[in-house]
């Protein structure tokens, strides 16, 4: 038996590997564009910057130390300087197909973070694989900037994959419908007409607040906002705000919210305050012809009749009122059941008790307060619907 070599049985001591080979290695020596793997062969494997991401901005001594372990792929034995070139980004993009042909068929959720925003839509990689995301595909809403979304971790499912044409589509919109549908249904379960819920301002408009109430929104009309009159739903509330309120009505996925507590009715202690014969303060809020609405509190207005201004006749009440003019009078009808309350400042002016009250019986006018008020409402919506 012939005698071999140092060299030869030193070879005999390390492994044998080939290009195309799987193999564990240790990290030894890192420097900023290249790192030293101990491979268990006879020439330590090189590890470039460039095989290990497809990043060129990465820094290897920030991600990898020495005495790290990682799988790389051998790329080229044996090369003019005697090393062995390894990759990682290659075996992980293997990895990765693998996964993500499975993902496709699966359907799994897959996290990973947006590396680029493009302006058709975001970029993501998987185990080194580019997957990009339509911005139509981005969110089930519509969404004008996707920069928000830079370097944030993100949920998609895979919906095309050919790795031959390197061609991956991720979509985010899938999900989100499908837990939007999920928290709406779970929302209608457990919610009933005259629940109080709490809930986000989303959106405001001319005729109300859209509030979010976590699956689906609720509308809250401007009528439904206080028992006062609201003027302009933008001056009260903000988007982003939080607001408490009571659900009034529910159907075909609808919800109806209303902020009239009953607790903060302002009629519920009316009889006690705007009793026949007391003198009331208000203020001047709208006027018609037969007359002029006072506002005795945010939710309570009175009936000044055109024929109880003034003991002199006068045309209409605008010749000697105007909004938001403080007034002084006193009640002379008042309708618990029917929230009615007429007023006379003329009463205040009468020296004879017994001439202005045989007046107050003829001149009074009972007027359904409400329904001119729904009557005017009604007019308005019906400009606001013929401009549009």
């Amino acid at each position: 038996m012939s005698e071999q070599s140092f060299e030869q049985l030193l070879d005999e001591s390390f492994k044998t590997i080939h290009n195309g080979d799987v193999v564990e290695g240790t990290v030894i020596d890192v420097k900023p564009e290249e790192a030293v793997l101990n491979i268990g062969y006879k020439s330590d494997g090189i590890l470039s910057r460039n095989e290990y991401t497809n990043d060129n901005s990465v820094d290897l001594t920030q991600v990898l130390h020495e005495g790290d372990k990682l799988e790389v792929k051998v790329v080229r034995v044996m090369d003019t300087e005697g090393q062995v070139i390894v990759s990682y980004k290659r075996l992980a993009a293997e990895k990765g197909s693998k996964r993500l042909e499975e993902a496709l068929e699966s359907g799994e959720i897959i996290k990973a973070k947006v590396t680029q925003v493009l302006n058709g839509g975001l970029s993501a990689v998987v185990d080194e694989v580019r997957v990009f995301i339509p911005a139509s595909l981005v969110s089930n809403v519509y969404e004008k900037d996707l920069t928000k979304y830079a370097d944030q971790e993100i949920e998609f499912r895979i919906t095309e994959y050919n790795p031959r044409k390197r061609r991956c589509i991720g979509d985010r919109k899938q999900i989100l419908v499908e837990r939007k549908a999920q928290a709406m249904k779970e929302l209608f379960e457990r919610i009933h007409v005259g629940d109080v819920v709490e809930g986000t301002v989303k959106n405001i408009t001319d005729f109300g607040a859209f509030i979010d109430l976590g699956g689906a929104d609720g509308l809250l009309h401007i009528s439904e906002m206080s028992w006062g009159h609201v003027e302009n739903p933008k001056k009260v509330f903000k988007v982003g705000e939080k607001v408490r309120a009571l659900i009034k009505d529910i159907g075909d996925n609808k919800i109806a919210l209303s902020l009239k507590f009953a607790d903060t009715n302002p009629w519920k202690d009316a009889e006690d305050k705007f009793a026949i014969g007391n003198v009331v303060t208000g203020k001047v809020a709208r006027m018609t012809d037969f007359g002029a609405f006072i506002e005795l509190e945010p939710g309570v207005d009175a009936l000044l009749h055109v024929s109880q201004i003034s003991k002199d006749r006068i045309g209409k009440p605008a010749d000697v009122l105007s909004v938001g003019q403080e007034v002084e009078a006193k009640v002379v009808d008042f309708n618990p059941e029917d929230h009615k309350i007429s007023l006379s400042m003329k009463a205040l002016l009468e020296p004879d008790k017994a001439e202005v009250e045989q007046e107050s019986d003829a001149d009074v006018v009972s007027v359904d307060i409400e329904a001119v008020i729904a009557a005017e409402d009604a007019k308005a919506e019906e400009g606001e619907a013929t401009e549009e």
